[in-house]
């Protein structure tokens, strides 16, 4: 397992735009091919929002959406109501193909809040099937589309590629999981939605990396029923049975021990493919730790930092308090200079 801190190349792709991002890819690779490869030991291949495959159920940045919001299903431009519409008459069902649920709330609602995704709401309905599969089916074309172009440029270049898939636990805990479901996961209480992703990227050989590694239910609010240590089970347990590699990243920018202790411990964790952690297989093979800022510098940040960077290397989640006390302090000496002059360089 590797720990890295790198610059992610994100290589961002429309739904309906293939031919034009595999010129992008060739002429990358063209431009880079004399000297970057060298040097490089994997490719994120962005595939959506934040680099993630997903619709932009929640853009957070543009004010529309906060946390824990439902989000909104993004099936309204001409070529997604062109594609529902055709799906829809092929099934023999024309009315299905007007547009998205009608009772699916607005980005800040709740489940409970609306018709689609409450307990026994019409996302169990055939035609909340229905939408659901041609909903998230076509996120899977759209992910299958862009690895299928990034392997076959970076074929042979010994690059490590990857893609990102979003770690959407808060209301993982109820029936419909609404928040999973406007971002493209179909995964219900009763239906897992992240095998079939995992088998995509399997096709291509392609490191899943899932974010949310740090976060403890706890620590969430109760009410939104968060399970972010459940969903990187159930993530984990799908991508080994997909026989694919899985990578984490931290979702917020975290510091303190108890997120390094618990990126640490979820790398290490042993499951079985029913996710019992008296199983075989350690889960991780590489983590992203974001992010590379002001604040990791910060002397009790970094004191803290050393010490992880060690563990997670290592393959250990603690050791006896005088032995660790010690330990951090001399490393924590010996790149002092390094720390000094990487603080400079950001200041300035």
């Amino acid at each position: 397992m590797y720990v890295c801190m790198y610059v992610r190349l994100l290589l961002e792709a429309f739904f309906f735009l293939p031919h034009a991002f595999v010129v992008y890819l060739c002429l990358l690779d063209a431009e880079t091919s004399f000297f970057l490869w060298s040097c490089l030991q994997e490719i994120q291949c962005g595939l959506g929002p934040a680099g993630e495959l997903r619709y932009p159920s929640y853009p957070e940045s543009e004010g529309k959406w906060r946390f824990p919001g439902i989000g909104e299903f993004q099936c309204y431009d001409k070529y997604m109501l062109a594609s529902l519409k055709a799906n829809a008459h092929a099934l023999g069902k024309p009315h299905w193909g007007l547009g998205g649920p009608h009772d699916a709330g607005h980005y800040n609602q709740w489940p409970e809040d609306t018709s689609f995704f409450s307990r026994d709401g019409s996302w169990k309905s055939d035609y909340g099937q229905f939408f659901m599969e041609w909903y998230s089916e076509m996120l899977l074309a759209h992910g299958e589309r862009v690895l299928a172009a990034a392997t076959g440029v970076f074929c042979g270049t010994g690059a490590i590629v990857s893609g990102k898939v979003a770690g959407i636990h808060w209301h993982y805990g109820t029936r419909s999981h609404a928040a999973e479901l406007t971002a493209g996961y179909y995964n219900t209480r009763t239906r897992d939605g992240y095998a079939p992703i995992a088998q995509m990227f399997a096709k291509h050989g392609v490191t899943l990396n899932f974010t949310c590694i740090e976060m403890r239910d706890f620590e969430q609010p109760s009410d939104a029923l968060c399970c972010p240590e459940s969903l990187v089970r159930q993530v984990a347990v799908a991508t080994r049975k997909a026989g694919i590699r899985m990578a984490g990243e931290n979702a917020l920018p975290r510091f303190d021990k108890s997120a390094h202790d618990q990126v640490v411990r979820k790398s290490r964790l042993h499951m079985n493919e029913m996710g019992d952690t008296d199983g075989e297989f350690e889960p991780m093979c590489a983590f992203t730790f974001l992010r590379m800022g002001e604040n990791l510098f910060y002397s009790e940040n970094w004191r803290q930092f050393v010490p992880f960077v060690r563990h997670m290397e290592e393959g250990r989640t603690f050791q006896p308090w005088e032995e660790e006390a010690h330990s951090a302090e001399t490393h924590v000496h010996a790149t002092g200079p390094l720390v000094q002059e990487a603080a400079s360089l950001m200041y300035h």
